[in-house]
């Protein structure tokens, strides 16, 4: 009697191996050369979240201060949701953008019900988590991923560039047809658990704030150079790239340095 052929493993294409090893020596480069800063500290949903909405269009360096003074004066979502909108506005004076504070407290009070649900806390699901106030695709799959280790692609402006560059130089992410193809690229690139994907999602946004920036590419310093369509010709003829940067509305600015 015939024996039953043995089932083939999955057939290796090259884009798979260059997307498993950019994935890979990018979260060992991260676990070396990341910044020790208090959102990655924890794992708590609500302090995530607090710090992605803080993060956007403004430097790491102005958050870290108003981060844990905001913290220290609303701790938890019941906290938050227990305040005015005035104490609210005051305890966010001086980072800008004061949507993100009144969307934040609308969600705080969404979350708990006004207060009746204190043990309520923000969902897991990323399409659960963009039904809520001031939460669009990005910051729902940064929570699902930092809070709650999901499998969750995210792409902010530091992200896009890295991705862009890396993968689809071409790309125009100003455009519906770019924004599709770098969200697509960053789903595909994943690791397969969702500790990996943390670390992996926290070293695109590293290595977009830190080497290849909006202006300057360091190419000889990055770690993913040579599965990189931009860096590796680059890094042949030993050039840092001097790069205009692309005008990005206020709206999509997202200033992690």
């Amino acid at each position: 009697m015939r024996r039953a052929a043995a089932p083939k493993a999955p057939r290796l294409t090259s884009r798979t191996v260059r997307d498993s090893a950019f994935s890979r020596r990018l979260r060992a480069w991260y676990l070396k050369n990341g910044r020790d800063l208090p959102w990655r500290r924890t794992r708590d949903p609500y302090r995530i979240l607090v710090s992605e909405l803080m993060l956007q269009q403004t430097q790491v360096s102005r958050v870290l201060g108003f981060y844990e003074r905001f913290l220290s004066r609303f701790p938890s979502l019941p906290h938050l949701a227990a305040a005015r909108p005035r104490q609210v506005r005051e305890a966010w004076n001086g980072l800008g953008y004061y949507a993100r504070a009144r969307n934040l407290h609308r969600l705080a009070r969404q979350v708990t019900q006004k207060g009746l649900a204190p043990n309520a806390t923000l969902p897991d699901d990323p399409e659960l988590l963009r039904e809520l106030p001031g939460i669009g695709q990005y910051t729902a799959g940064a929570v699902a991923s930092f809070a709650y280790e999901r499998r969750a692609e995210l792409v902010d402006t530091n992200v896009a560039r890295v991705l862009r560059r890396a993968f689809s130089p071409s790309s125009d992410f100003k455009t519906a047809a770019g924004k599709r193809e770098i969200w697509q690229i960053a789903r595909r690139l994943l690791p397969r658990t969702g500790g990996a994907t943390w670390t992996h999602n926290q070293a695109l946004m590293e290595l977009g704030a830190l080497i290849c920036t909006a202006r300057v590419a360091r190419c000889g310093e990055c770690p993913v150079r040579r599965e990189c369509a931009t860096g590796l010709s680059s890094t042949r003829a030993g050039l840092t790239l001097t790069l205009p940067a692309r005008r990005a509305s206020r709206r999509a600015t997202d200033a992690r340095a």
